[in-house]
């Protein structure tokens, strides 16, 4: 049998999961394979890396620099979160991320992106943790308006949460049989439509089926909030939630702020611990 993890995005909410994520490490938690969404994808891929710690370390570190996030970045290179910063100089220089524990750890590792002419969702496996792994974690946590679109390949990509939230079907339809899914929402939160139509609409004029898929990601978020319920009732999933809306934005520079979101991860990770043994160990 074959044990997955699934991580939701959620900007500055992936701390949560980054929380939860050390305390597995810690804890010499293992997978089979994990699938990661936007900010799931860019923290959650420290967990293949063994590097706990990492994520609060470098957003703390780097709260203040606008290289890192900031409304001056998105002004000046078309990314909220800079792109050159983030997945370049950062790994690669300033908190090295761990691209040889990275590519011999045998767990398997996902980023959901969109293919923006398609609208439709794109797993892909990343191998390495090098520029292009990089590249695709990017894809995968650039949000539409907030970032420039990712090209790769001869194709166009934008944030996986647009197409596929939380890619629990995608883990089973590659024989991931039981699943814990973590999550940056709270128990009952319903996803509603955007305000912002309009000027996402204007933004990919040149891509219908992206703004398609935009104007329906609620009712898509919603199924897939009440499958994972649906499955956790079943016992085929586990699944770490905070207890309440986690109150922090995508630009949040606080790093009380983040911290305390990060613990917050951290007690529901312990909390889960017994859980998750027991459940693996069925």
């Amino acid at each position: 049998m074959k044990y997955g993890l699934v991580m939701e995005g959620g900007a500055m909410r992936g701390l949560f999961t980054a929380g939860v994520t050390d305390i597995l490490l810690e804890n010499n938690i293992n997978f089979d394979g994990a699938c990661g969404v936007s900010a799931g994808a860019a923290f959650g891929c420290n967990y293949k890396s063994r590097q706990a710690g990492r994520v609060i370390r470098y957003n703390t570190e780097n709260a203040h620099n606008w290289h890192y996030r900031s409304y001056r970045s998105l002004l000046l290179t078309g990314d909220l979160y800079g792109a050159d910063f983030c997945y370049r100089k950062l790994p690669e220089e300033l908190d090295i991320f761990d691209t040889d524990t990275f590519e011999q750890n045998p767990m398997e590792f996902y980023a959901v992106s969109t293919d923006v002419e398609s609208g439709k969702a794109h797993y892909q496996a990343l191998k390495d943790g090098k520029r292009k792994d990089c590249e695709w974690i990017r894809a995968s946590a650039s949000m539409p308006l907030a970032s420039r679109i990712v090209k790769i390949d001869g194709h166009k990509y934008l944030d996986g949460g647009i197409s596929d939230s939380i890619p629990l079907k995608f883990m089973q339809s590659q024989g991931y049989e039981r699943n814990v899914v973590i999550l940056t929402q709270p128990l009952g939160y319903v996803k509603k439509p955007y305000k912002i139509m309009p000027i996402i609409r204007a933004s990919l004029h040149k891509y219908p089926k992206m703004i398609e898929a935009i104007e329906k990601r609620h009712y898509m978020y919603n199924a897939q909030t009440a499958y994972v319920a649906e499955q956790e009732k079943l016992g085929t999933v586990l699944v770490i939630r905070p207890p309440e809306a986690l109150g922090i934005g995508p630009l949040e520079r606080d790093t009380e702020q983040m911290r305390r979101v990060y613990s917050l991860g951290r007690d529901a990770g312990v909390q889960a611990l017994a859980s998750i043994r027991d459940f693996l160990d069925k």
